[in-house]
């Protein structure tokens, strides 16, 4: 018996009903030869881990950009965090852990740099609009390895695009990772937050504050005992009504207090930096890198979307200042 039939014997005997089990996927786009030690969902962790889009969340915002400090949380720290409370909370609930993780590894890989004033932007820009989830699932399904993409599994492919606050997965795993999501920005931006500045402990909500605690660690604590407390046995996931109105509480303050303000100075200008990128390679496709130049034949907006979305914010300045920033000596 080799590594993946032991793994699907144990998912067999250990599992609760409702989870996901590896031997009982929906397949791949693409049918390939399957791996005699991994199973399907243990590859595509991997698969997202190697990858290019995954290498450069390092270098993208995730709150607060080019921030005074190393202990600011960037788009791959909250990705890591968002990883580690849905597999907590899979572990706990007898769910699929290697689904979890895979698609929490994978949900913002299509995120913009600058943050959330990135998103913003194309979603304005783009005829069609532009959402980091829809994204994500393009660079797995279609950017990835030069065009070619990472052949998900449907289950990782699903959870990705639905991850959400108004997604609806096809498998707890998915739901496990879109509240692990929500519960990771809100606290860990929290402490970026006080940590820059823009808002003090004494101004949290009081509510929230009583029903979760003052410190992060406390506040994911929290609301990791009260959703497995809620769904233990139970064919969904969810928190209690309680902990779900105060966590809502948490990240409308967040968004009046942080999300929408923070930084504006810096904001603009990611905002003009964005808009004049699109607005070039709009105008000017055939200097889009090969990769997306077929799309643009058909599509111009979503090829330059497609391409300012993989930028880091360190290389995004950098073709900004080459396109546009005289250099010495020029006439």
């Amino acid at each position: 018996m080799n590594g993946k039939e032991i793994t699907f014997e144990k998912e067999a005997a250990f599992l609760s009903p409702y989870a996901k089990k590896s031997a009982d996927t929906r397949g791949r786009l693409r049918e390939e030869e399957p791996c005699p030690m991994r199973t399907d969902f243990q590859r595509d962790r991997d698969r997202i881990i190697y990858s290019k889009a995954f290498l450069r969340l390092k270098n993208k915002t995730q709150v607060f950009f080019a921030p005074d400090g190393d202990h600011y949380m960037s788009r791959l720290t909250h990705t890591l965090d968002v990883s580690q409370i849905a597999r907590s909370l899979a572990r706990c609930l007898s769910l699929n852990e290697d689904l979890a993780e895979a698609i929490a590894l994978g949900h913002d890989l299509g995120h913009t740099p600058f943050g959330h004033v990135g998103e913003r932007l194309l979603n304005s820009l783009c005829p069609t609009g532009f959402r980091h989830s829809e994204q994500s699932l393009r660079v797995v399904d279609l950017l990835e390895k030069d065009g070619r993409g990472l052949n998900l599994t449907y289950e990782v492919r699903d959870g990705i695009l639905n991850h959400g606050k108004n997604g609806r997965p096809a498998t707890l795993e998915g739901v496990v990772v879109s509240l692990a999501d929500r519960i990771a920005y809100i606290n860990h931006d929290i402490e970026d937050a006080i940590r820059a500045g823009c808002v003090k402990e004494s101004e949290l909500p009081p509510g929230p504050v009583k029903v979760f605690g003052r410190d992060t660690s406390s506040r994911i604590n929290t609301a990791i005992c009260d959703i497995c407390a809620e769904s233990e046995g139970k064919p969904y996931v969810r928190m209690s009504a309680e902990k779900q109105e105060a966590l809502d509480e948490l990240r409308a303050f967040m968004f009046d207090r942080v999300y929408e303000h923070a930084n504006e100075l810096i904001q603009e200008s990611a905002e003009r930096m964005l808009r004049a990128l699109y607005t070039y390679f709009m105008e000017n496709p055939a200097a889009l890198p090969v990769l997306y130049r077929e799309t643009a034949k058909t599509d111009a907006p979503r090829a330059v979307c497609d391409y300012l979305s993989s930028m880091t914010d360190k290389y995004a300045i950098g073709i900004f200042k080459e396109l546009f920033v005289p250099r010495e000596g020029s006439v």
